[in-house]
């Protein structure tokens, strides 16, 4: 018998939404838990440890300690704002529910599949690059130094959660990543994305896609413009903005939009302007061909002749390179 893990609640401090939003981030509606369900049969099932688990954790004080901070630093990411996040987004923004939540890209899956292979960088990595991975792209950022506090803390509380799953597990993972709804029956459609995404999105992501703010601070991140995350980051390719949308979105109501619905928003949304990737060339043309099998970037938007990711406009970071990105592995190996 499959059984459905705690529910989980997003923290939102200092906020006050008026909007009667139920921010629950696993309050399923019946049809999705059992969807879910059905698809947990054979493969692996893991309810990570909570934060309240770790206060009886038989383990040493000091690393309660860091595992507290890297918790900190996942769900308030915006504290190393000006140094190593350069945009409005925390861990926390993707990886709903601390990081918890099944089929919201959970990331201790990736505490016991890596060291592998990652085809975005051609090499392999471990956890911390993989961490780098996301502030270089996700975060519009600089990453914190491999072995510093933060990077260590962040590792520190990516194992915590798979505390008790085995490494290198033999089946599939249940809700790893975001996996996309089937292929519309309809090829996505800017127009029909723009209507769904003001009639489900709006709400708390502004109809300009800006995100939400109270007292200057964010509860609701923006879904592009220089806020967001840039061109490089992979959930600005439309199938995993697809999967997202279609797995967490609206928050709280998972699946309870149509697929088509799903790949028309995702559509729209990833037709908007971000930060450019950190790996731009100086032109688009190249590093489209280079980098964005994937994603619309370098594509020309049929409504107004824009072609996606056709600047220099780097967000908050400026001119600042990820010191990540590009930086070859193994170059002494062989070939087999």
């Amino acid at each position: 018998m499959i059984t459905c893990p705690r529910p989980l609640v997003l923290a939102l401090t200092g906020c006050s939404l008026t909007v009667g939003i139920g921010i629950s981030v696993y309050a399923t509606s019946v049809l999705a838990q059992e969807e879910r369900a059905d698809a947990a049969l054979n493969q692996l099932v893991h309810e990570p440890p909570t934060m309240e688990d770790l206060e009886s954790a038989d383990i040493h004080p000091e690393l309660k300690k860091v595992i507290r901070y890297g918790h900190d630093l996942f769900t308030n990411t915006q504290q190393l704002r000006g140094e190593n996040v350069f945009n409005d987004m925390n861990c926390s923004s993707c990886h709903l529910g601390e990081g918890r939540v099944p089929f919201s890209a959970p990331v201790w899956t990736a505490a016991i599949t890596l060291p592998d292979f990652r085809g975005k960088n051609q090499h392999v990595n471990n956890l911390e690059e993989r961490i780098a991975g996301c502030f270089a792209y996700s975060m519009n950022g600089v990453p914190p130094e491999y072995g510093s506090d933060e990077m260590l803390a962040l590792s520190a509380y990516h194992q915590w959660l798979a505390t008790g799953a085995p490494m290198y597990p033999d089946k599939p993972i249940y809700g790893r990543g975001f996996p996309a709804p089937e292929e519309p029956t309809e090829d996505p459609s800017y127009a029909r994305g723009e209507t769904a995404y003001q009639e489900n999105c709006s709400i708390c992501h502004q109809e300009n896609g800006a995100g939400h703010y109270e007292n200057d601070e964010y509860v609701f991140p923006p879904p592009w413009g220089d806020g967001s995350n840039n061109w490089g980051a992979g959930i600005a390719r439309l199938e995993t903005m697809a999967g997202f949308i279609y797995q967490n979105m609206p928050l709280g109501q998972p699946r309870s939009l149509s697929d088509q619905q799903a790949w028309d928003i995702a559509y729209y949304i990833t037709s908007q302007e971000r930060p450019q990737d950190p790996r731009y060339t100086g032109d688009v043309a190249e590093t489209a061909e280079r980098f964005h099998g994937r994603s619309l970037y370098g594509q020309t938007r049929e409504h107004d002749g824009h072609v996606l990711g056709d600047h220099d406009n780097f967000g908050e970071k400026g001119d600042i390179k990820p010191w990540n990105v590009g930086m070859p592995r193994f170059e002494n190996l062989s070939e087999e």
